[in-house]
């Protein structure tokens, strides 16, 4: 059974776009609903337990004031999903490979941009350069920021 105000975001690696987005509204969420208790995490379809966030992509959170540098990376399962109200995830592939090998929760899972009205993949980063990595977190955090009513309506 999920738990309430319980999100999971999801990318391929769990090691640059992912995690962004966990601390992003991590932040966001702290200064809206202080008194609640939430469940925030991050995790890859494609990807190993353990490895850390992408050197660039703690950077670029450090410029957000945010720090990911102790991030893991984990994979998603059957458990990890069933635990969480919202699974979002920054492309269309990582959407329709949860919700073929996981129907029992297919309903939960839907594209980032999706909340906010949008169908449009957040590309990942990795192996860019830095300010690519800086754009990729403006752009998560406006997918954030514009969907943040949805999220909660899907939380709740």
């Amino acid at each position: 059974m999920p738990e309430k105000n319980s999100i999971l975001f999801v990318c391929t690696a769990n090691q640059c776009r992912s995690p962004m987005a966990e601390a992003i509204f991590k932040k966001y969420i702290s200064k809206m609903d202080p008194d609640e208790t939430w469940v925030i995490e991050s995790a890859g379809t494609w990807t190993q337990p353990g490895y850390p966030a992408t050197p660039y992509g703690v950077k670029a959170m450090m410029e957000m004031g945010l720090d990911t540098s102790k991030h893991k990376s984990q994979p998603i399962s059957a458990v990890l999903l069933e635990r969480f109200m919202l699974i979002l995830t920054m492309e269309s592939g990582h959407k329709e490979a949860i919700q073929v090998e996981f129907p029992k929760i297919a309903n939960r899972v839907y594209l980032l941009s999706e909340m906010a009205g949008e169908n449009i993949p957040v590309l990942d980063p990795i192996g860019g350069t830095y300010q690519e990595y800086i754009n990729t977190s403006k752009e998560i955090d406006s997918w954030i920021v514009k969907g943040i009513p949805k999220i909660l309506e899907l939380t709740k």
